[in-house]
């Protein structure tokens, strides 16, 4: 859920969106407002000042999760919650349709393999790495649920369908601007991203691939005292 769409949905709250980037949509809930904020940085929020704080999507961009959990912890109030939503590098599929010698197939692999090079894991799902940072901080009834994201318009299921779609265009859109840093620090030449991509861009719009990747939930409470 966005942050427009969680203003919608509960009018009663204040909801404010944080990114480094200073480009976001000004036709908002009156309820929504975005600051520039570094979540990597000292927060400049008040302790104890969120009922519920979501982060997403922010793989390979966090040096330490601990740290990052142990400002959400001094952020939230007593009894308040942390919800964060992380996907796998992965992209699989159940048909074997998606297979290791595909493009579609290597590209966990390479992001794995150069976020070891800066040290930044892109392995959050399979390591549980949301999970261990959030019980380091303190907090209480951690849960979890697991879900896939198509990419494309395979799926059967018409609300995964539409879902697919959206993943695939933005994909799709910038390729480069997922892939450059990556392939930079892996050494690659010109030539070898370009073939990589033209064999990506190729197998993305093949209607028999259904890829997917796996994404995890997971919320946990501060406790009261």
């Amino acid at each position: 859920m966005q942050n427009s769409d969680f203003a919608d949905e509960h009018p009663e709250s204040e909801v404010i969106g944080t990114d480094v980037s200073p480009t976001q949509s000004t036709w908002v809930p009156p309820n929504l407002r975005f600051e520039i904020e570094d979540c990597t940085e000292a927060w400049t929020f008040e302790p104890a000042s969120f009922d519920y704080i979501h982060i997403r999507f922010l793989i390979g961009s966090i040096d330490d999760w601990e740290a990052l959990m142990r400002q959400c912890f001094e952020a939230c109030k007593p009894g308040g919650y942390v919800e964060s939503m992380e996907p796998s590098a992965y992209l699989e599929s159940d048909d074997g349709t998606v297979t290791d010698q595909m493009a579609i197939g290597q590209w966990g692999k390479l992001f794995v393999e150069a976020s070891r090079r800066f040290g930044r894991s892109f392995e959050l799902y399979q390591q549980g790495t949301v999970r261990k940072a959030l019980e380091a901080a303190g907090f209480v009834d951690i849960h979890e649920t697991e879900l896939k994201t198509p990419l494309g318009g395979w799926a059967k299921d018409p609300q995964l369908k539409e879902l697919g779609q959206f993943t695939q265009l933005s994909l799709m859109r910038d390729p480069e601007g997922y892939i450059l840093f990556l392939a930079n620090a892996l050494g690659w030449e010109r030539e070898e991203i370009t073939l990589y991509l033209a064999h990506l861009r190729r197998e993305l719009k093949n209607p028999r691939v259904h890829p997917y990747y796996r994404q995890k939930v997971v919320w946990a409470r501060k406790p009261e005292a």
